[in-house]
């Protein structure tokens, strides 16, 4: 990839939309291409995959990076990182800006931050993982990971069979434990290094706004004929719940229900439960991020008071798209 910059001239800007699911930032990143000319790149792991349309309220305005890939493949944070890194020079070689945004956390760090040159997928030994899991349990696997990677065993759920597996398969192909290779340098340019990059996070103050957002939008993906397009993704007969795309919040619990396991009523309730636990994660991750700018929002959507910067002063009940120009017109060059 050629270089962006050019000695001597201010880098371009790059922006970085984040916040939890169901907490606006799509609306506001559609707001803020529409005012100064950004092109948005889709910051999803859902969204990645076609034919997840309902579940994922996949927008109908233009993102780079959605419908890319079947849902039987997978899309790793290494692939989302050199597809972003490649779209974000395009975008600034048109003369517009390129504005990231989503809720998948690690394909943010990915990108800002880079992955280590880790090896590909071994599926043999990806496969012996499954098989052992199948018979003694994700638990089990967690145990195994403990002694050869406790680092990447104490962020990782014992439930959590996706990143498990993984960081287990790393260990037994190359000898040398996940945490290990994510500490080696990668080979994709920062793109701090490349552009002048402005990192927002929108939230409601209430955590109950969020909640209540959350269960609406899902009864309301159930009325637009959710379950049906999970029915469709079902009857394919080449998916299952190890891919990315079926474990998808909400797609594996009407999977489930439609394997029998649960009633619809269950299903409904266990994906609305998940997609909160989603977003108590993707803050868990916020809080944590460095050189963010938060824009709160009170229960109607608009800036609440509480929320509002020292540095970038807005007013309350302002759309939250005045905080971000006012805060793009005076960061640093």
């Amino acid at each position: 990839m050629s270089d962006v910059t050019t000695p001597g001239r201010p880098k371009p800007p790059l922006i970085c939309i984040m916040g939890p699911t169901a907490s606006g930032k799509t609306g506001l990143a559609i707001d803020v291409a529409r005012a100064v000319g950004c092109e948005l790149i889709s910051v999803d792991s859902a969204l990645v995959y076609r034919g997840l349309d309902i579940g994922s309220a996949k927008p109908a305005y233009p993102h780079h990076l959605v419908d890319i890939r079947d849902p039987s493949e997978i899309y790793s944070a290494a692939d989302f990182a050199a597809d972003a890194t490649s779209l974000s020079a395009e975008i600034t070689a048109r003369g517009n800006i390129p504005l990231l945004v989503g809720g998948t956390m690690l394909y943010f760090r990915a990108f800002l931050e880079g992955l280590s040159d880790m090896p590909a997928a071994d599926p043999s030994v990806r496969e012996r993982i499954e098989r052992e899991a199948g018979e003694r349990g994700w638990p089990y696997i967690h145990e195994l990971l403990a002694v050869v990677d406790p680092e990447s065993a104490s962020r990782i759920h014992p439930n959590h069979s996706q990143r498990l597996a993984r960081a287990l398969e790393v260990y037994r192909a190359t000898g040398i434990p996940l945490s290990e290779w994510q500490r080696r340098p990668g080979r994709l340019p920062r793109p701090r290094d490349l552009y002048r990059v402005i990192q927002l996070a929108i939230c409601p103050a209430d955590r109950a706004v969020l909640h209540e957002r959350i269960e609406r939008r899902f009864h309301k993906m159930m009325a637009d004929g959710f379950l049906e397009e999970v029915r469709h993704l079902k009857q394919r007969g080449d998916l299952h719940e190890g891919l990315p795309a079926v474990r998808a919040v909400g797609y594996r619990q009407l999977w489930q229900h439609l394997d029998g396991r649960c009633s619809l009523e269950e299903a409904v309730a266990n994906g609305i439960a998940a997609t909160r636990q989603l977003a108590k994660r993707q803050l868990t991750w916020l809080r944590k991020w460095p050189d963010l700018e938060w824009i709160i929002t009170d229960s109607a959507g608009n800036l609440a008071k509480k929320g509002l910067s020292d540095d970038v002063v807005g007013q309350a009940a302002e759309k939250p798209l005045a905080q971000v120009l006012k805060y793009l017109d005076t960061a640093p060059m």
